[in-house]
């Protein structure tokens, strides 16, 4: 029969030995440990070194996505303005990052490479519409502003969630109310 006094030196015994052991827990908002080399954070659609745009508009990543938190919508290409080295670009790419759950479907999808999760996992919003990520914010900077691609940013799918500079109301109406 174990007595009350062994039970305390037990419980004493383990406090001692991991006082002086180094603390496993990290202080996050300030110490911020680099993630793993195969970590799956933030989407980012890539650029050719000359400023073209790798995505083609072909939709395979949406095919392949199961959460079906891609929208993509294809533009035909014009010598006035090209966006991509195809016939085709992505006019409007989206996704929806509270459906997304970081799988990597749509990065092994990809025939040209264009869309690869990063190593960012700071994803928090203050309001549900700032969770769609439009082209505009997933594509990377060009290489120098001289190469940059003609951009439009037209409304997709997921547009009528999204806050508009002008506030939550959009041309779907406000969200919020249903």
């Amino acid at each position: 029969m174990v007595t009350w006094p062994a039970r305390i030196a037990e419980g004493l015994s383990v406090t001692l030995r991991y006082l002086f052991r180094r603390p496993v827990t990290v202080q996050y908002p300030e110490v911020k440990r680099p993630p793993k080399a195969r970590f799956r954070g933030r989407h980012h659609l890539r650029r050719y070194e000359n400023g073209l745009e790798r995505c083609i508009g072909c939709a395979l990543c949406a095919a392949a996505c199961p959460a079906d938190a891609i929208f993509v919508e294809a533009g035909e290409n014009t010598n006035e303005a090209r966006y991509s080295p195809g016939e085709r670009y992505a006019r409007v790419y989206e996704i929806n990052m509270l459906r997304c759950i970081f799988c990597g479907y749509c990065e092994d999808a990809c025939p040209t490479n264009a869309i690869v999760l990063g190593h960012d996992y700071e994803l928090a919003f203050y309001e549900r519409g700032e969770n769609i990520y439009t082209k505009a914010m997933l594509l990377d900077p060009p290489p120098s502003p001289e190469l940059a691609t003609p951009q439009a940013d037209p409304e997709g799918r997921f547009a009528h969630r999204a806050i508009l500079p002008e506030g939550l109301v959009t041309r779907f109406g406000d969200p919020m109310k249903g």
